[in-house]
């Protein structure tokens, strides 16, 4: 008898069971059949079809969650879910079955209340449903249920309205907030995919989505490789975006962004990123004081040294940072003073095998080094104008992998070494000693004779500032052979400007005694000065002016003023003398005045 009692009173535990999992069958049966019913009687509603179209998103992720429901095995609070599911099953069925009152009115048979009335109506579905959508979401997060499969939103297609783009994102930060691990990978891959292809998916993140900057920050700390990359990812398209990049300060980014630096966390990709969307908040000064608090100047330097020597596009970005955060004064004092930028920098200058990397430290150099006197000294005494005027030298470029980009990528190399020296040395001239002991002026010279247009015009206006400095280096560029050259290019460029700068350099090199002795021996050079004085333009320009003052210094010698008579250009002089330029009237009357005019005469004759 006893043992007959014991066994009925287990089986009734386990018929209430079985008869509560029927009931929630008869439910779920009933909900799914309520939200088909309805999907299927709206599709012939006339009156407001891009709400319906909301509401018939809703329900279809209504019927695709249920749809897909599996209990956990030996789950011990079964009775707590059946309560719960159970109420969420009839209040979706109840609203439903409700809504369908709704549809003959917006097929305009029955108004009930007007237009006004129904767009009421069913912005109370849409948001009713909304609700139904987020408990079933969190009987999900709870463990109760899941899902057999990790069905995602259909992504709205181009043109899609802000609502539709609204409902698709909120689906995935719900992924994102309560989704295993697999749900969550697919949410952040799509999420980012969104955001890069559709600018309407960035202003619902910043504005439509509770805290959705502040889950994605949360993301960049995620364990999960996939999803913290995605996150960041996303992170970056935000901060692309001048409405909303503040949005990603406010909520904290720039901590994490740059702990991904650090290293040993992440991959090469994350870093690139994570120096990405440093560059474009530090575009903002106020933001860069927070990137130094958070270390980011020492973790910016230590990627240049780790990966200094393979260069690459990490590097790169990690400097265009590093170049931000020196245009304020006081995070420059501190790279150069204590957090050892400039040794960094030299070393990345030289040994990078990347142009691009060498191209940016170079440049990040330049931009130290014109902050202020001390800091343009410091990157002076690390080395930096030597190793600047090496890479001048084609033979000390690095070899790009491509031998087709190599001739373009080295030029541009010493491009911008140029005017990298041009800043720290030229503009005001300082340590013009260094560059000469260096070879600067050989460099420079090749360059006015071989290089491309950019790099003659580079070199031009190098040699246009070190005429400025000192007569001894006006010796020097004498001695090395300039005067020639910039004869040269005042013969075959067609810019204005390169014309007037040769011009005033050649100007001030015969302004030196030695010079103009070695420029008068050469009678092609005389000759040419005074062919480029012909009547070319009504006035003056700039150039000629120059090259009247250079031949007024050529005129204090006897010697000079001989070559310049015996020349067949020499009527130039007289025809500029005969428009009343004071320069040339000048130089006439020193050649001889009467006596030059019987030459004219009788060259003309001729």
């Amino acid at each position: 008898m006893g043992e007959a009692g014991e066994e009925e009173s287990a089986a009734a535990p386990a018929e209430v069971s079985r008869q509560a999992e029927l009931d929630e069958q008869r439910c779920l049966a009933e909900a799914l059949d309520a939200i088909s019913s309805l999907v299927s009687a709206s599709l012939s509603e006339t009156l407001f079809p891009l709400k319906w179209q909301l509401i018939r998103d809703r329900l279809n992720r209504l019927h695709a969650g249920l749809a897909d429901i599996t209990v956990p095995a030996g789950d011990e609070n079964g009775e707590d879910r059946c309560d719960v599911f159970a109420n969420l099953l009839r209040d979706v069925a109840a609203a439903a079955r409700e809504a369908r009152e709704l549809v003959p009115r917006s097929q305009g048979r029955h108004y009930g209340g007007g237009k006004l009335r129904l767009r009421s109506d069913l912005d109370v579905l849409s948001a009713a449903l909304d609700a139904h959508v987020a408990r079933l979401d969190e009987v999900y997060a709870s463990g109760a249920l899941t899902r057999a499969r990790a069905l995602v939103v259909p992504r709205p297609g181009a043109g899609a309205t802000r609502d539709d783009v609204r409902f698709y994102v909120r689906d995935l930060f719900a992924r994102l907030r309560v989704g295993g691990a697999e749900m969550r990978r697919e949410a952040a891959a799509a999420l980012s995919e969104a955001l890069r292809d559709d600018e309407k998916c960035v202003r619902v993140v910043a504005s439509d989505v509770e805290d959705g900057v502040g889950v994605l920050v949360a993301l960049l700390e995620c364990p999960d490789a996939r999803v913290h990359e995605e996150a960041l990812e996303a992170v970056s398209v935000i901060a692309g975006s001048d409405a909303h990049r503040g949005d990603l300060v406010v909520g904290g980014a720039i901590a994490p962004v740059v702990r991904v630096l650090d290293a040993g966390a992440g991959s090469e990709a994350a870093k690139e990123t994570a120096a990405r969307v440093l560059c474009k908040l530090t575009e903002n000064s106020d933001n860069a004081w927070a990137v130094a608090a958070h270390g980011g100047v020492t973790a910016l330097l230590d990627l240049c040294t780790d990966h200094g020597a393979s260069g690459g596009d990490v590097v790169c970005a990690a400097c265009r940072v590093l170049r931000s955060l020196a245009g304020v004064d006081e995070i420059r004092k501190y790279m150069v003073a204590d957090a050892g930028a400039v040794p960094v920098l030299v070393s990345l200058s030289q040994r990078a095998t990347d142009d691009a990397a060498r191209i940016q430290a170079m440049e990040l150099l330049a931009a130290i080094g014109s902050g202020d006197s001390s800091a343009r000294e410091a990157v002076v005494q690390e080395g930096a104008v030597e190793s600047l005027v090496r890479a001048l030298d084609p033979s000390c470029q690095q070899m790009p992998s491509s031998s087709s980009s190599s001739s373009s990528s080295s030029s541009k190399v010493r491009e911008v070494a140029l005017r990298a020296i041009d800043a720290l040395c030229l503009s005001p001239p300082t340590s013009t000693d260094r560059l000469l002991a260096g070879g600067f002026l050989d460099r420079v010279l090749s360059l006015l004779r071989n290089g491309d247009t950019t790099l003659q015009h580079c070199a031009l206006k190098a040699a246009h500032r070190l005429c400025q400095v000192s007569e001894e280096i006006k010796k020097a560029m004498g001695d090395a052979g300039f005067m020639p050259e910039l004869v040269g290019v005042l013969g075959a460029s067609k810019s204005p400007e390169a014309r007037e700068m040769a011009a005033e350099s050649l100007c001030a090199l015969v302004s030196v005694h030695r010079n103009r002795k070695r420029f008068v021996q050469e009678d092609r050079d005389v000759a040419r000065v005074l062919q480029l004085l012909g009547p070319d333009e009504e006035k003056p320009t700039p150039a000629k002016r120059f090259l009247l003052a250079t031949v007024m210094h050529l005129t204090d010698s006897s010697s000079g003023r001989r070559k310049i008579m015996s020349s067949e250009h020499v009527r130039n002089l007289e025809k500029l003398a005969e428009t009343d330029v004071p320069d040339a009237k000048r130089i006439v009357k020193r050649l001889g005045g009467s006596r030059l005019r019987s030459i004219f005469h009788g060259i003309w004759s001729l």
